[in-house]
């Protein structure tokens, strides 16, 4: 499977929806976006690496990451998100330490983070492209330059919904129930469905 290097375009925010924030990679050699819902937390980590002028009085997760990594030798060489199942990218990273790599997997929004601040290529297959990539229309007029945030807002909005409507689904589950099922999801390593699951306990 051929690799396809992305960029990142930005970072979008709901108008209606509080917290919700997705990241724009955009296709390198093409006109594609990949759009990747993510968390308030990385999205502001991922602002921050962006403007580089902002430097947090003490430093975040992914800071304290680059500056471990570094103190040991390690690396990370490029980012590629290899997988797309139900909705939810997954991410590795590829590093490097003593001329030795390493794959380590990261969720999408942490691996993003940590590749700015390395100052490394973001990769994706292909076929993650073709089956999730959008195209976002662009227009250099002033009057059409909120078309990507007013697509992108809906997008988020979907995707919320669609959360939204699983997270019903937990209602007449019971709260027994409700931690076999997180177990079940963690030793799966789904913590998307762990987070849910999570709140919806955090709820009772």
């Amino acid at each position: 499977m051929s690799l396809v290097r992305l960029n990142i375009k930005g970072i979008s925010y709901s108008q209606t929806q509080n917290g919700a924030y997705a990241l724009i990679l955009n296709e390198v050699d093409g006109d594609r976006k990949l759009p990747i819902v993510i968390g308030a937390f990385e999205a502001q980590s991922i602002a921050i690496a962006l403007e580089k002028e902002i430097r947090p009085p003490r430093p975040l997760t992914h800071d304290l990451f680059k500056n471990f990594a570094d103190r040991f030798d390690i690396v990370v060489k490029q980012v590629i998100i290899h997988k797309l199942v139900d909705g939810v990218f997954y991410s590795s990273l590829i590093c490097e330490r003593d001329k030795i790599e390493e794959i380590i997997d990261a969720r999408t929004s942490d691996a993003i983070a940590l590749a700015l601040r390395f100052q490394a290529p973001i990769f994706t297959y292909k076929n993650i492209l073709d089956k999730a990539g959008i195209y976002l229309k662009v227009n250099p007029k002033k009057e059409d330059e909120e078309q990507d945030s007013i697509l992108v807002d809906d997008l988020i909005v979907e995707e919320i919904e669609a959360a939204s409507v699983e997270q019903e689904g937990y209602k007449n589950t019971s709260l027994e129930e409700l931690h076999k099922l997180l177990d079940e999801a963690v030793n799966n390593e789904d913590y998307e469905t762990a987070a849910k699951l999570r709140d919806e306990i955090s709820k009772r």
